[in-house]
């Protein structure tokens, strides 16, 4: 249920009405934007008389919200979330631009790239430390070598780093040491994992499962944000069908309909998607026109040789060229890139 304030509202009012309410037992979040204010209404609604509320001078409406996400609706939440990683931002107007490798497998190799991508315009880079990968005798990662070779590259690049966690026994270093961590399509609903990230104030990069339905998506996210971390960025990447030409299928309809649902920002993974490089650079312009807050692509310096996922990652020049064809398709849609 959402409560929406009247305009210019008193703070004092806002304060008292949310007092009455919690004396019913549930729990009371109030959303002060711009235009508007509301106070979402969390917990067991069923004895709320909406009438007895909306008699209230300060009350324009109420709303019951039928989606069992809360927060993560856009009716409890109706302005667009901006998720601030060390002053860039991602969800604004600007399309946030992730790259890097599949994973890290040297300080040589990870500081090339990084230095690469931010030549091109990433904001961020992106690289596997922790690998969860399919067969047991894959390559898995360099574990925590890996995160400090990540350090390494921020230091020398500045580019804030987004990599995976795989395990809860890690968030104390993932929080300490990462700017954005990603939890894998694997992940999606390990909801002790999700329910220990939400205990915390670092941004999430939240990876839609292989067969997860865009409630159960959003539902996932709702662990976090229900934990009191509103720092969650979903990411589209692709969803398993009967298709086999693909590694995946990207759901580019997912885009639109998240963001009619909800306020988090949706960047779109182009290279699992497809497992397939040429398909980067078109998928990749689809999302943006479609409405995507961000793109992460793999970029590897050597992908013939690269220990993980080379068939679905670029060089840096071809990265360089993408940037510069998604250019004008973001201008056109009211992006920057």
């Amino acid at each position: 249920m959402v409560v929406v304030l009247k305009a210019k509202t008193r703070e004092e009012d806002i304060r008292k009405l949310t007092e009455e309410l919690k004396k019913e037992g549930i729990d009371v979040c109030p959303v002060i934007g711009k235009e508007l204010t509301v106070l979402g209404i969390i917990g067991d609604t069923t004895k709320i008389d909406p009438l007895k509320i909306e008699a209230h001078d300060i009350v324009e409406k109420v709303i019951k919200v039928q989606e069992p996400f809360k927060k993560a609706n856009r009716v409890f939440h109706p302005e667009n979330t901006v998720v601030d990683v060390n002053g860039r931002k991602i969800g604004g107007n600007r399309i946030a631009m992730i790259a890097g490798p599949c994973s890290v497998e040297s300080e040589d190799q990870i500081k090339f790239i990084a230095e690469e991508v931010k030549k091109s315009g990433a904001s961020f880079l992106r690289g596997g430390a922790f690998k969860p990968r399919t067969s047991p005798y894959s390559f898995q990662g360099l574990e925590y070598d890996g995160l400090e070779l990540l350090k390494i590259a921020r230091e020398k690049t500045g580019l804030p780093i987004v990599t995976e966690i795989m395990s809860a026994k890690d968030i104390e270093i993932f929080e300490r040491d990462v700017d954005i961590i990603q939890v894998g399509a694997r992940n999606m609903q390990n909801f002790d994992l999700l329910k220990e990230l939400g205990k915390i104030n670092k941004p999430i990069l939240l990876k839609r499962g292989f067969a997860a339905t865009i409630e159960e998506f959003l539902m996932s996210a709702e662990y976090i944000l229900a934990g009191g971390n509103n720092n969650v960025i979903l990411c589209e990447r692709g969803i398993r069908t009967f298709e086999t030409y693909t590694r995946n299928t990207l759901d580019l309809s997912a885009i639109p309909a998240i963001k009619k649902l909800s306020h988090l920002p949706v960047i779109v993974d182009p290279s699992h998607a497809t497992g397939k490089r040429f398909m980067i650079a078109p998928l990749a312009k689809a999302a943006v026109a479609v409405g995507a807050d961000g793109l992460i692509i793999e970029v590897h310096n050597d992908p013939e040789k690269a220990l993980s996922d080379g068939p679905q990652s670029i060089k840096p020049e071809d990265y360089d060229a993408l940037v510069k064809e998604l250019k004008p398709i973001a201008n056109a849609v009211g992006r920057e890139i």
